[in-house]
């Protein structure tokens, strides 16, 4: 048996080798992924992200009363300024009649 023969044999043999052991794999993740254990880790993570999901929307929620007030104040001040603006632009129109 020469080189080549040997090595088409053994590519003959990769494959169905490799699709079995995939099968095999396969098979076997599925078991472990749907083990009382798997299922505990994944109800604990799944409950973690709850937990994240929360704390972000109370920060969430802060964050937007705070932007509310910011925007209020603003709203304020140029509502003042353009009160102080007005009686400014209004004396100095008087001084300009007399």
């Amino acid at each position: 048996m020469d080189r080549e023969e040997h090595s088409m044999k053994i590519d003959n043999l990769k494959k169905p080798g490799l699709f079995a052991a995939g099968v095999l794999f396969g098979t076997a993740g599925i078991k472990i992924l749907t083990s009382k254990d798997a299922k505990k880790l994944y109800t604990n993570c799944t409950a973690a992200v709850l937990r994240a999901k929360s704390c972000i929307m109370k920060t969430a929620t802060t964050v937007q009363e705070n932007c509310e007030d910011i925007y209020a104040d603003a709203k304020t001040i140029n509502e003042t300024k353009y009160n102080t603006e007005e009686v400014v632009l209004d004396s100095v129109d008087e001084d300009e009649e007399a």
